[in-house]
């Protein structure tokens, strides 16, 4: 069974997402890793991009497929998990915390809404 923190909220592309002052921190769940298989290759945006909520952002390339990373809310891109671009497998080891995918300024609070709890993600993995 995958392990789904509590203290997270969740989209339905399997994403998650930790709000902390007025900024979202997110990366791929334990089941999305679980699913993709060994990660090879991780391409990001850059820093100081603006993003809106559903925009492509990244892909992630597993041994078994290539996958898109959308963003989950609208804002500025403040930071990125640099040591992925050398270690993407850092996504398969440890999702919820070096694995992390980047940091976004939140542009609209009332996106978070739409954002899944532990439970809601649980009902669908």
């Amino acid at each position: 069974m995958s392990e789904i923190p509590d203290n997270l909220k969740y989209t339905e592309d399997h994403e998650w997402v930790e709000v902390s002052d007025g900024e979202a921190r997110y990366g791929i769940t334990d089941h999305a890793q679980d699913e993709l298989g060994d990660i090879v290759y991780v391409e990001l945006p850059k820093a100081g991009e603006e993003v809106n909520k559903g925009d492509m952002v990244g892909v992630i390339e597993s041994v078994k497929t290539v996958s898109d990373i959308y963003s989950p809310i609208s804002g500025e891109v403040k930071e990125v998990n640099d040591e992925l671009e050398a270690a993407p497998e850092l996504m398969n080891d440890d999702p919820y915390g070096d694995g992390w995918v980047m940091v976004i300024e939140i542009k609209d609070e009332e996106e978070l809404e739409d954002l899944m709890d532990a439970e809601e993600y649980e009902d669908v993995v």
